[in-house]
């Protein structure tokens, strides 16, 4: 099988299902008015990263940014990086333009699509500092594992998009589907653990705990944070 045919198979399951609520009338505003200014349209063709913030600054990429409170809080603690947030559910999408509006935030910008389409169309290889997977949706019945993000042929894909150096930092609540984590980046090609072999990390301190975070911590679940880098 050829990698055209395997991106192909990887984008016909889909890591995600649209739960969308009601909109409130300031996300609608938010998607309306802010995102032709914040946002990315996905058919754009390939980014221009610093056309795009205005400023040459390493690029941190987020995937599945939820409601936009902790990477807005990593925008707003870090402003020397450059953040682009991926998110399918526009209520989300919404809240996360609102906060970038409220605080005036410069180094975000969005978009709302596939992951795995932004990464084929529209990321530079080699352009990415840092790529983020927070608690992302674990699939938990057996049936449905397939669905998982983290899966060879995504990872595979990931590796051409982040420079040397950078990382991939994943973090779930879900000790299953950090095994499964642990076992696909542990054999992927081009990317070490940055903790040693078959070892998690400690949260960073630029990690915010998130809402998913302190949902686990009350329901006693334990937290799993990975952080592979990419090798030259």
């Amino acid at each position: 099988m050829n990698d055209v045919e395997n991106t192909t198979m990887m984008r016909r399951i889909r890591s995600f299902v649209r739960r969308e609520g009601r909109l409130t009338k300031g996300q609608q505003r938010a998607l309306d008015i802010l995102l032709p200014q914040f946002g990315i349209v996905p058919d754009d063709g390939l980014i221009d990263l610093c056309a795009l913030f205005g400023r040459e600054a390493r690029t941190v990429l987020e995937i599945g940014f939820g409601n936009g409170a902790s990477l807005a809080a990593m925008a707003r603690e870090n402003p020397d990086l450059n953040y682009l947030g991926i998110e399918v559910h526009r209520p989300g999408v919404g809240n996360l333009l609102l906060q970038i509006e409220q605080e005036e935030m410069h180094n975000i910008r969005v978009i709302c699509a596939d992951a795995v389409d932004v990464l084929e169309q529209m990321i530079p290889d080699a352009s990415l500092h840092r790529v983020q997977l927070f608690f992302p949706d674990p699939w938990h019945k057996k049936k449905h594992h397939k669905r998982r993000i983290v899966q060879p042929t995504f990872i595979k894909l990931l590796s051409k998009k982040v420079t040397s150096g950078g990382v991939f930092h994943m973090a779930t609540d879900w000790q299953d589907y950090a095994e499964h984590m642990l076992k696909v980046m542990s054999e992927a090609a081009g990317f070490s653990n940055q903790c040693g072999t078959g070892q998690y990390a400690d949260r960073p301190a630029y990690r915010p705990l998130t809402k998913f975070e302190q949902r686990g911590h009350r329901l006693g679940h334990g937290v799993w944070d990975l952080l592979f880098e990419r090798r030259a």
